[in-house]
């Protein structure tokens, strides 16, 4: 590489290191919060009628549209407000999985319509549902640094980070 493209390339990722986390961890709060915001007013949350009907049905009629949807709302915007504000991680994270578990459910409570050819051409909602990947993926990064690790850019630390967990294996 040539010196000046080395260093704003070595700038450009100290940056990236330097911040990742907490865009990533504000960014999926944000979204989180937006769409659980959304579940407080009626018919304005695309996913309203089939998360309602995913609790329903997971709870055997026992938890139906009027609670679930008010709960499943509050539920989002607790996890928006965690993960934007970086408190009480451990517990943000932990919500996140569990409300990440029901939302995988329609995929099989409800094929018909989260499928059009069973588990290979996904509906509108069912892209909806697997997009999740990304957010549970970006849930297990920021969790890695709940214990205050972090992200690093130079290539020598990450390696003698890597061998010393190695070592310990």
């Amino acid at each position: 590489m040539k010196p000046a493209f080395s260093q704003i390339d070595k700038h450009i990722t100290d940056w990236m290191a330097r911040y990742g986390i907490t865009l990533l961890r504000i960014s999926v709060g944000i979204v989180f919060f937006w769409f659980g915001v959304l579940k407080f007013f009626p018919d304005t949350s695309p996913a309203q009628d089939l998360a309602t009907r995913t609790i329903d049905t997971l709870t055997f009629g026992i938890v139906q549209a009027p609670i679930s949807l008010p709960v499943l709302a509050a539920w989002e915007v607790l996890i928006g407000v965690g993960l934007i504000s970086g408190t009480f991680m451990r517990a943000t994270l932990a919500l996140l999985a569990l409300q990440m578990a029901g939302t995988i459910t329609p995929l099989f409570l409800f094929p018909e319509e989260t499928w059009t050819r069973f588990l290979i051409a996904p509906t509108l909602e069912g892209q909806y549902i697997i997009k999740n990947i990304v957010l549970v993926t970006a849930a297990i990064v920021i969790g890695a640094t709940v214990r205050g690790g972090d992200i690093v850019a130079d290539a020598d630390i990450a390696e003698t980070y890597r061998e010393r967990v190695s070592a310990r294996r």
